[in-house]
């Protein structure tokens, strides 16, 4: 996969006069091919010049047999050899005229008609000629040497005689009805012919050497090509260059960036996606084998490009993956990863104080109003009747008016807490009471930890009141400690969790407010309180799924009930009073 497009890479810095690489492999490629063929036609030329000479010397050796085999040649050959053994007789001393119009005469002449041959000669036992293309050569000397014919055995060679460069073969002439040698006859081709034979040949076989040449040097070209088009016409410096910047970008900026191919492989990861991921992701790897969590993957293998929020661990994600297409080819899915654990820290936090302020507002307010009264009661001269009011207001409240039983809660931080979410419950029309074995005694250690859990409970619960089908909208908080460990338990009217999400609402991207699984800023708070619990050594669950209407919004115990009962267990967030 690309991270890099071609139209932004930096420009060239190839030097004048350099040729390219894959230039010079294009041409190193192409002298290979041309190396290769020139070595297998030389090869090629080779054999068929030593086949050629041997089958025409089998010709003439073929076409020798036929003439020493005929009866009128060994009888001439006889003759001229019982000649030769009388003072002034044999065909030394036979004029040329009688040798041509002589019987071996005419038969080599025929068969050297018959077969195309240079020559046919036939000789004595003394080498003298009996038989030859020129008359003039009658009677003289053979110009090569035919001892090995004339003791008997067959001979094919290569020589140089009077007529050129010869293919020739001699064979013995036997006397008629012996084994006596008489003479000899040999036929030849010559070495011209041979070689025009051999260039036909070598001609055809260049055809295809010149076929095989250019697609050598066709595919050479292609993949030449093709290598233009991986390497987006980079030089390896620039490439090198490249991978260089990329790594440096790729592990310098502050977010995770993972990138995995259609096979579901990794081809991109840097450190920080390592790290936020908690994977020991590597190239190469399959997505599979990274160990991570179920919202990543779904978010990996569902790319839409919107942000996403995830718990990893101890960190609050926001992931994004989006399909990466080239030329309208799928290369597969880039995933970014953001950090916003500390940002979705500070935000709960700022819910918290938002949710004071909302509850400081809405206790000015009744302060407000009950000033008034006095204020109208003093200037009406009705002194009993203020009286009777301000000691009404001192025996009670607004906080002990708002939310009986905080008494019991010795923590500051838990009773502005509890005071700012009774505030928020009376604005959207739900009663929060707490539960009658509420004790909480020591101070809290980890007020971040504590409001994400117990808010997102209680948020969950108020808003679940508030839009149940029950006529009383309450929810009830119960709050204990157990040393360090602070138990809360929060139960509320609403219509309960659905049966088919009951063993998913902890699941990331799952919603209580709309019990469907929706992008963006739901479906992570009640995860991320279990996670936070969880890596306490504690846990969040669902006692009870509730249902829909149909008893008392109080059981025989004065519990609310009817809805869903979320309990959190927190070890280790709360400090013993000394």
């Amino acid at each position: 996969m690309r991270i890099f497009e071609p139209s932004a890479r930096r420009p060239s810095v190839r030097r004048q006069g350099h040729v390219r690489l894959r230039t010079q492999v294009l041409l190193l490629q192409c002298a290979v091919v041309a190396v290769t063929l020139a070595a297998a036609f030389g090869a090629f030329a080779y054999s068929n010049e030593h086949r050629l000479v041997r089958e025409y010397q089998l010709r003439a050796l073929a076409v020798a047999r036929t003439v020493a085999s005929e009866p009128s040649v060994r009888r001439g050959a006889a003759q001229y050899s019982a000649a030769n053994a009388r003072p002034g007789g044999g065909a030394a001393h036979t004029p040329p005229a009688t040798l041509a119009a002589g019987q071996v005469q005419a038969v080599a002449q025929a068969a050297r008609a018959r077969t195309g041959s240079l020559f046919v000669v036939v000789t004595d036992d003394r080498g003298i000629r009996l038989a030859h293309p020129e008359i003039s050569q009658l009677g003289k000397k053979v110009s090569t040497d035919p001892s090995v014919a004339l003791s008997g055995h067959e001979v094919m060679a290569r020589d140089h005689a009077h007529l050129g460069d010869e293919v020739v073969a001699k064979v013995p002439v036997y006397a008629p009805g012996s084994k006596r040698v008489v003479g000899e006859a040999n036929a030849g081709v010559a070495v011209s012919d041979v070689q025009a034979q051999l260039i036909r040949v070598l001609l055809g076989g260049l055809g295809w050497l010149v076929v095989a040449l250019l697609l050598g040097v066709g595919a050479s070209a292609l993949l030449a090509g093709r290598w233009k088009r991986l390497t987006l016409g980079l030089e390896p410096e620039e490439l090198a260059g490249l991978v260089q910047e990329q790594e440096a970008v790729l592990h310098g900026i502050g977010e995770g960036v993972l990138a995995i191919d259609t096979e579901g492989r990794v081809t991109i990861v840097n450190d920080e996606a390592r790290r936020l991921l908690a994977t020991t992701a590597k190239p190469g790897r399959a997505v599979a084998d990274l160990g991570l969590t179920p919202r990543v993957l779904e978010t990996l293998h569902a790319p839409s490009g919107s942000p996403v929020m995830a718990a990893v661990g101890e960190r609050v994600l926001v992931i994004s993956s989006r399909p990466v297409e080239r030329d309208g080819r799928d290369l597969g899915t880039l995933l970014t990863v953001k950090d916003r654990t500390d940002v979705e820290s500070l935000t709960r936090q700022l819910d918290a104080v938002q949710a004071m302020s909302s509850a400081l507002r809405a206790q000015r307010h009744e302060f407000a109003n009950r000033l008034h009264v006095i204020s109208a009661l003093v200037r009406g001269d009705h002194l009993a009747e203020t009286t009777d009011y301000i000691e009404t207001l001192l025996g009670t409240g607004p906080l002990g008016e708002s939310l009986p039983g905080i008494d019991a809660v010795r923590d500051s931080y838990l009773r502005a807490f509890l005071s700012a979410k009774a505030a928020q419950a009376r604005e959207s029309g739900v009663t929060m009471v707490l539960g009658g074995a509420t004790w909480t005694d020591g101070v809290v250690a980890a007020p971040v930890d504590v409001t994400t859990v117990f808010g997102n409970l209680v948020d969950n619960a108020i808003d679940a009141a508030r839009h149940g089908a029950r006529t009383a909208s309450l929810v009830e908080v119960e709050l204990m400690t157990e040393g360090a460990t602070l138990l809360i338990t929060v139960a509320d009217t609403g219509d309960g969790v659905a049966d088919g999400l009951a063993d998913d609402v902890f699941r990331e991207g799952v919603s209580t407010k709309n019990h469907a699984s929706v992008i963006g800023g739901r479906g992570i708070g009640l995860a991320l309180a279990r996670q936070i619990a969880r890596t306490r050594g504690g846990d969040v669950y669902l006692a009870e799924p509730g249902g829909p209407p149909g008893g008392d919004v109080l059981n025989d115990r004065e519990r609310v009930s009817g809805g869903a009962v979320f309990v959190a267990r927190l070890p280790g967030v709360m400090e013993i009073s000394r």
